[in-house]
């Protein structure tokens, strides 16, 4: 923590203040991907991470945008929360509530949360009178925000017994991207279990993916490093050999959109795993909050796939000599996934019309 920076100098409240005293550990759990700060939010900024921990101060809409669409948050659970804090901001300057949800809804085009976050906070609104739409939208956003942390720390609970299951120890879990608590309000989706089994004394090591090109693997990396769990980075590549030699147990995945039949979209190189996985008799399993099913979306291909600049392939790829496709996401289909682990249980990708019902 001893890099511990402020995008914004005038983030300096005494409410924060500990995290620049407190030891490691201690500075570490005061830390969150997003928290409230007076009139405005302070998120995390993941760009820096893993080489530097620094902060942004969201004070209006296009900031809350701006956050979105670079990636200083990521992970669809984070997404939605900053969105709806997004659009707490615009009212509170008078920007419409229709136009603040047309401007958040163009940054990310995957991730269902985002979506469903802007949705909840126009129901909320539109029955309020117009007076009352900052201090609302406010309270609305608080509301997306709790309720995030305690569904992941539901999923946690609910995918314990997965781990605890696992007849060799330690237990052999893989993961790809980043679903810890960087990427939700709190306690994170994939990781979530992982976390809970830590804590149940469950001895275990992690196959961390570095999940090119935006490395996000190292975001995992750094959590399991911060939180003194055994974890292993591999390049993306490495994943069908481990899985061909019995080195993992299962395989532990978060979502930015799940379709109504199951199928499921995840960060670009899941879909590869999966189907290593089936190959080798390896259970894969998906975590995500209810809020990330897309009932409306029938199958996997109707998920708009974002495709994302060549720059994140380097300068080289950023030259224009070579055409480059740049997907940020693909589609797992429902019948290579073992289970779906929600704040209300593993669900099988089958059923989740019993949920809407």
């Amino acid at each position: 923590m001893e890099n511990l920076q402020y995008h914004h100098a005038d983030y300096d409240s005494e409410e924060h203040a500990e995290v620049r005293t407190l030891p490691r550990q201690a500075a570490l759990n005061a830390l969150r991907a997003i928290r409230e700060d007076g009139d405005a939010v302070i998120v995390l900024d993941q760009t820096c991470l893993p080489e530097q921990t620094a902060f942004v101060r969201l004070t209006s809409l296009a900031e809350a945008a701006q956050a979105i669409r670079t990636m200083q948050v990521r992970g669809a659970p984070l997404i939605g929360a900053t969105a709806a804090y997004g659009v707490a901001l615009a009212l509170r300057a008078g920007i419409p509530l229709a136009e603040a949800c047309e401007v958040l809804a163009a940054t990310r085009p995957t991730a269902i949360n985002l979506h469903w976050a802007l949705g909840r906070m126009k129901r909320a609104l539109e029955k309020s009178p117009a007076a009352t739409y900052a201090d609302g939208a406010w309270r609305e956003a608080r509301a997306i925000a709790y309720e995030d942390a305690e569904a992941n720390a539901a999923i946690g609970r609910h995918g314990l017994p997965l781990l605890q299951a696992t007849p060799h120890k330690p237990v052999q879990v893989m993961t790809h991207c980043n679903a810890g608590w960087l990427a939700t309000v709190a306690h994170g989706t994939a990781l979530a279990p992982i976390y809970a089994a830590h804590a149940a004394g469950i001895a275990m090591h992690v196959w961390v993916s570095e999940t090119r090109p935006r490395n996000q693997g190292l975001l995992t990396a750094w959590e399991m490093r911060q939180a003194g769990i055994p974890h292993t980075l591999v390049a993306d590549n490495a994943a069908g050999l481990l899985l061909m030699q019995a080195k993992v147990d299962l395989i532990l995945v978060g979502a930015d959109r799940i379709a109504a039949n199951g199928d499921v979209a995840n960060k670009i190189g899941t879909y590869l795993k999966a189907l290593a996985a089936q190959a080798h008799a390896v259970p894969f399993y998906v975590a995500a909050p209810v809020a990330t099913i897309d009932f409306e979306c029938p199958n996997g291909m109707a998920i708009p796939i974002e495709e994302r600049d060549a720059a994140e392939f380097g300068k080289s790829a950023s030259r224009g000599d070579t055409p480059v496709a740049n997907p940020a996401f693909d589609v797992t289909p429902a019948a290579l996934v073992s289970g779906i682990v929600t704040e209300q249980g593993v669900l099988a990708p089958k059923s989740l019309a019993d949920i809407r019902r």
